[in-house]
């Protein structure tokens, strides 16, 4: 039985222990909890220690400067993570608003300011494919937007700024309520950009804009320790089966900035408790991993993905390719992001809707689609579910590495739009204690159905579909003939 009371103390210990970003003191402390506990259970633990360098903002500011000597300061919504310094003095250069490819070449020495517009006309048949939904009329956005979506496209291609050599930049936010940004910790998937980066938000951008359009100079200060061989963690435990050979994966990540972002891991202290004491045919594995919110430095392609298990999947084969003497491993679970509570944009504001977030669920295959939904039908009361295929190279989650290894799972990753917020308040106000127990007590009766069930019967993970896709918004998806429907609109017009 799920105790919701354990986890609720699994939460109180996550939230006081505050944001829990890679090798940082609050990760250390929330790994070494983590592993106190599973201690305290009698369990035996592996650990993989990595080192790298970590990059921590200590201080920042941005203003402008008026043509009679005073400054009028410009509130930062949040600092691009891993981006780069000024020196301790700051820089004070012309601002340039970005808005034209003639501006690059006048960009050097300058603070360049660029709009980052939401991602509010790219369908989200583009990144998501559906497979099935519980309540039927579940639906999701039907245009992929949102913070995290908009900074992790949009920035992709940020790198070519080093070559115009400013000084400094500036993003802002734009179509996007101003309480949605604050706090962003985006993007956190680049290498180290070496260029010093600031978010501010819509209003403060339109006051900066206009500013750069007048030609005036700005001071920016942005500065950050970057510490080589910072210490941080992967490590997993067992539970040991009567199957010889056979495993079943259950992970997550310690890393994250709130209280949503990540507490998976107080989930699986739970599977753990529930199940440790019963027979169990196949051996489980409980994994933890570490540098989700560094993936540039832990991932690993060979493993044909770049979420941060990457590195484990790649490091101990033994214990899941099936190889020789090796363990198989013939299913997975990764929970992330549990007890999310639903916040969208609603005529301009940003609210709450009352509902849970819809669960994005990826699910290997047809099998374990069936076992899901079949499974929340009948034990949950709070739940809006949309599973999912992996679609066009796209499976969010760090279930991804199990998918592309073709080892099929049930993979729980909500997106919303607060979820990689830094905030005072770790956005526990966004919780529902509720909802998670439910969706940990899934997981649990998923992992007892895992053990009914005969090898054969899970198959492997589907490959990715391309191109067309279900609709995840009700809308008529994205299929032969409606592409070359719209095709032909688009030419008529």
């Amino acid at each position: 039985m799920i105790s919701k009371e354990n986890l609720a103390l699994g939460m109180q210990k996550l939230i006081e222990i505050g944001p829990k970003l890679t090798g940082s003191k609050g990760q250390n402390d929330f790994c070494k909890y983590i592993k106190e506990e599973i201690r305290n259970m009698g369990l035996e633990i592996w650990t993989d220690p990595f080192y790298f360098e970590r990059w921590n903002e200590k201080a920042h500011t941005l203003s402008v400067e008026n043509e009679d000597g005073t400054a009028e300061s410009i509130a930062v919504s949040s600092v691009h993570p891993y981006s780069g310094e000024t020196p301790d003095e700051g820089v004070t250069a012309e601002l340039i608003y970005l808005n034209h490819i003639d501006k690059m070449i006048k960009a050097e020495g300058k603070i360049v300011v660029i709009k980052i517009e939401d991602l509010g006309k790219i369908h989200s048949e583009v990144a998501f494919d559906k497979r099935s939904a519980y309540p039927e009329d579940t639906v999701m956005p039907a245009f992929y937007n949102g913070p995290v979506a908009t900074a992790m496209v949009k920035c992709l291609a940020e790198g070519a700024l080093k070559l115009l050599k400013p000084a400094g930049a500036v993003f802002v936010w734009d179509g996007i309520p101003d309480a949605a940004v604050e706090g962003q910790y985006m993007p956190f998937i680049q290498d180290y950009l070496d260029l010093p980066v600031l978010w501010v938000n819509e209003t403060e951008g339109k006051k900066l804009i206009a500013a750069a359009k007048e030609g005036k100079t700005a001071h920016m200060l942005l500065t950050a320790d970057k510490t080589p061989y910072t210490y941080t963690e992967t490590f997993y435990t067992m539970l040991r089966g009567t199957i010889p050979g056979e495993c079943v994966i259950v992970n997550t990540h310690t890393d994250g900035p709130n209280a949503i972002e990540e507490n998976g891991p107080i989930a699986l202290l739970e599977l753990i408790r529930n199940l440790k004491d019963q027979p169990l045919r196949r051996t489980h594995i409980f994994l933890f991993t570490t540098g989700h919110f560094r993936l540039p430095k832990f991932k690993d392609i060979r493993t044909g993905s770049f979420q941060s298990a990457s590195r484990w999947l790649a490091q101990h084969r033994n214990l899941w390719d099936g190889k020789g003497d090796h363990l198989k491993c013939v299913a997975n679970l990764a929970i992330e992001h549990l007890g999310c509570m639903e916040w969208t944009v609603k005529d301009g504001e940003y609210v709450s809707t009352g509902l849970p977030e819809v669960e994005m669920v990826y699910t290997g295959n047809k099998f374990m689609d069936d076992l899901y939904i079949n499974t929340i039908k009948e034990h949950r009361t709070i739940v809006r579910s949309m599973t999912l295929k992996g679609h066009n190279l796209l499976h969010f989650g760090e279930g991804q590495n199990f998918f592309t290894m073709g080892i099929p799972g049930i993979c729980l990753v909500p997106g919303p739009y607060y979820l990689c917020v830094e905030s005072e308040t770790m956005e526990k106000e966004k919780f529902n204690q509720d909802l998670m127990t439910e969706q940990t007590d899934t997981f649990l009766r998923l992992l007892c159905s895992f053990e009914e069930t005969e090898t054969s019967a899970f198959g492997k993970s589907d490959d990715y579909s391309f191109v067309f896709a279900k609709s995840v918004s009700g809308g008529e998806g994205f299929r032969p003939g409606h592409f070359t429907k719209k095709l032909m609109r688009k030419i008529k017009q």
